[in-house]
């Protein structure tokens, strides 16, 4: 009994050791990312690609790798799925979710509330449908969320990556 125990420790402990080597970056990949992903953010040039929905009230929601936010210097592209109430439905139900393409909209980025961490506010002007706030919070290892907020819905969170 002592022998099958102490083989199924050292089994055991070997796959814990290798598990949490392989995985790991060096600090120079991680701040070659890190650079990588505070230039991108700079420059106006992102994609936020959705893997979770998270709507308001309700479990969360794993997504197609269809949906995304691309950020340019020009315009903001959403398209994205929408899970929850909203206060003003589309005629046309191909305008459902937040689908749209601005190209006039306020962008800031701030320093997050940790070091590695930034905070972008995007506020469409063109939209057709109510004031819509787009926050997204992005660390730097890439991972993402983004809080959708509009007057015309219930607020809809995202989590995903940067690319």
């Amino acid at each position: 009994m002592k022998k099958i125990t102490s083989t199924l420790s050292a089994c055991l402990f070997t796959a814990l050791l290798f598990s949490s080597c392989g995985s790991s970056l060096s600090s120079a990949q991680k701040e070659a990312q890190a650079q990588e992903i505070r230039q991108k953010i700079e420059d106006f040039r992102f994609t936020f690609k959705a893997t979770y929905a998270y709507p308001t009230g309700y479990r969360s929601i794993s997504l197609s790798p269809y949906y995304d936010l691309k950020v340019s210097k020009d315009s903001v592209r959403a398209y994205l799925p929408y899970y929850g109430r909203a206060y003003i439905a589309p005629i046309n139900p191909d305008e459902g979710g937040i689908k749209f393409t601005s190209t006039d909209f306020d962008y800031k980025v701030s320093e997050g509330k940790k070091a590695g961490n930034w905070r972008i506010e995007i506020i469409p002007k063109d939209l057709r449908w109510g004031d819509t706030t787009l926050s997204l919070d992005v660390w730097e290892n890439g991972n993402a969320r983004l809080d959708v907020n509009s007057t015309d819905r219930q607020p809809i969170s995202f989590h995903g990556d940067i690319e």
